[in-house]
């Protein structure tokens, strides 16, 4: 005896079709979105203009809280 009721109705398959192209599409867009070249060197060479961003010309930074720390106090 065959099943009764096997064929899909018509807005059973769009709704499959969506969901397949819908998947598809936010996969592209992620694959897209991770191998784009990063912009952040870029912006941090901008955002300070008063520096150059060549190479082997970076002064060293002024030692923070923790390493001021670490250096025996002057008698």
């Amino acid at each position: 005896m065959p099943y009764p009721n096997t064929v899909l109705a018509a807005w059973q398959l769009t709704v499959i079709a969506l969901v397949a192209v819908g998947t598809l599409t936010g996969w592209l867009v992620a694959v897209f979105i991770a191998a784009r070249p990063s912009h952040r060197a870029g912006q941090a060479a901008q955002a300070l203009p008063g520096e150059s961003a060549a190479a082997g010309t970076e002064q060293p930074a002024a030692p923070g809280p923790a390493q001021q720390a670490e250096r025996p106090a002057a008698a």
